[in-house]
């Protein structure tokens, strides 16, 4: 209840509101009549008489036509804004036509330069052969530094052969050290049983072989060939 009578109170402060400025667009209204009514009266009583006083007239009558009500005044407000719309759409169509008429004559201005040097017959060989020494001097340097790539790559490759070739040596090798050093265990183990027998000599051939067999153990170096220069290899291949 009390929400709803604050909505009454507020609803009839509005309208109160309201009606006091209808009261006083009716009271402006009546005095602007009454002013017309004066004014109108004035001119029959004058007739032609006086001109400034029918410029006076007029001025008045502008005044009092410029107290409107609100519904005219929103009318004029929208148009207003339409206007200020196409006003803003204008300057920007004129810009854009100011811009169009600039490339134009910036267009205009580069042919009338041409015309103005072809017709002053400007040498321009010179400046033609300076371009073409500088495209060759730039093409040299392409092929040379295309040269040197495939320099390069063919000492990668041959880096990455000789690289396999002595691993592969490697694991050869070792694979044969392996193998001579479970003949060296052997040989050992067949010349401690041969000691333990004194009664028996000991058969040379054993004793040679496994005298041969450490020597070859001993002179057997992992031989590893040299890294050749990939520079010299390249030079080589070429």
């Amino acid at each position: 209840m009390a929400c709803t009578l604050e909505k009454v109170l507020g609803d009839a402060r509005t309208l109160l509101e309201r009606l006091k400025e209808h009261d006083t667009a009716a009271e402006s209204l009546i005095e602007q009549s009454g002013a017309l009514n004066h004014t109108v009266q004035g001119m029959r009583e004058v007739g032609n008489a006086l001109p400034e006083k029918y410029i006076e007239d007029a001025s008045v009558i502008q005044e009092l036509s410029k107290c409107k009500p609100h519904a005219l005044l929103t009318q004029e407000n929208t148009q207003i804004k339409e206007l200020q719309q196409e006003n803003k759409e204008l300057w920007l169509s004129l810009e854009e036509h100011q811009y169009a008429l600039e490339l134009i004559m910036g267009r205009y201005r580069k042919q009338m330069l041409q015309l103005m040097m072809a017709k002053k017959e400007l040498d321009t060989k010179p400046v033609l052969t300076m371009h073409e020494d500088y495209a060759k001097e730039v093409q040299n340097q392409v092929e040379r530094i295309c040269e040197m790539g495939q320099v390069m790559r063919k000492a990668v490759q041959v880096d990455d052969k000789h690289y396999c070739s002595v691993r592969e040596r490697l694991a050869q090798l070792e694979i044969e050290n392996k193998e001579l050093r479970d003949l060296m265990v052997i040989s050992k183990a067949t010349v401690s049983t041969s000691k333990e027998d004194a009664s028996q000599p000991a058969p040379i051939t054993t004793i040679t072989e496994t005298a041969t067999i450490e020597e070859t153990v001993k002179t057997t170096a992992i031989t590893v060939p040299q890294e050749e220069n990939p520079e010299q290899v390249s030079s080589e291949n070429e």
